[in-house]
Parts: structure tokens; sequence; C-alpha cells
């Protein structure tokens, strides 16, 4: 898939930074144009409404989501692994679409709720193909959402970014071999 053009993308950056940041109601096409340094036409040139915005975000939402499946299946130290251990990485450009996203769910909008259902469903698939027991595949899921939820809320109370959620190695190692051992009686 190949990448869309830098301007489209600045564009994107500043609707998704403004949603997160002031709210879905706040990333009107004039501040999002502010926002990313270019004139109103500029904006409008790639994206000819505010729904096309939220499209073109939704779209990146699916691109980020495609490459973090390849990782999962492709991770050197298991699926699992790879998905328990990013649960807890923030401030990536997979964490700020999705959170833009779920922000606009939250708004109301359809086709972005339609969207966060099925990034759910993309990982709980993912994790399928490796993890027999579907009721497994769905606890390790939520166990990610629960990490994650953590390591956000956890990177706003102190005011940085968390890069583990605040938890040790030797606790994500011990949580991680708990689940593949689990995995493992499949």
């Amino acid at each position: 898939m190949s990448r869309p053009p830098a301007a489209r993308e600045a564009v994107l950056d500043a609707f998704e930074h403004l949603i997160a940041s002031e709210g879905e109601r706040a990333a009107t096409i004039e501040a999002t144009a502010r926002e990313a340094g270019v004139s109103k036409g500029g904006l409008l040139y790639h994206f000819g409404t505010r729904q096309a915005l939220i499209e073109g975000l939704i779209e990146r939402l699916h691109r980020l989501i495609e490459e973090d499946i390849a990782r999962i299946d492709t991770a050197p130290d298991g699926p699992i692994s790879y998905f328990v251990r990013s649960s807890v990485q923030i401030e990536t450009p997979l964490d700020r679409s999705f959170i833009a996203v779920v922000r606009l769910a939250q708004g109301g909008d359809r086709e972005a709720g339609r969207a966060i259902d099925e990034v759910r469903q993309r990982w709980l698939d993912a994790l399928g193909r490796y993890v027999d027991d579907p009721s497994l595949a769905i606890a390790i899921t939520l166990i990610g959402d629960g990490l994650y939820y953590h390591a956000a809320t956890r990177a706003e109370a102190v005011d940085r970014p968390v890069s583990t959620g605040d938890f040790t190695p030797k606790q994500m190692d011990e949580l991680v071999a708990l689940l593949e051992r689990l995995a493992a009686r499949d």
C-alpha cells in the first residue's frame, strides 16, 4: 500500500491533534487548516468536506492497523508478547489515530464507531490465529485494553509518557509468560 502525499498527511495530523486535544466539535475545517498551516482551499483540495476528513482519518487508522497486524504475525517474540507489550505504547501514530477515531465515535459518528469495532475485531482475529480458545483470545485483547487504559491515564496523571504503563519489565515478562502458558494448554 503506498503512502498518501505529505500535505494530505499533515492535514490529517492537524485534524487528529485537534480532536484529541480540543474535542471533535473544535476540529472544524477552518481550525484544521489553521493547525496544518494551510489555506482552507488547500485543505479542501485534499478533503472536500469535514466528513471526508473523518473518512481520511478512518482510512489512516485502518492502514496503521494493517501494519500492526503484520507486526503481530511476524513478531520475533511471538504474537501474544507483541500484543501485550505494544498495548502500553502511547503517543505512537496508531495511538493518536485510535484516540481521534474513538473521540469521533463518542461524539456520535457512526462510521467512526464501526471503525473501532472493526479494529477490535481485527486484533481478536489476529490473536485467534495463535490462540485456539476463543475466550482466551478475548481475554488477551481485554488485558491489552486494560494495559492501554492504565498507561494512557497514568501518562496524563504524571504529565509524561509512560512507556511501560509503570509495570516493571519483570511484571510484563511474567504476564506474557502466563498468557503464553494458558495459550499452550489449548
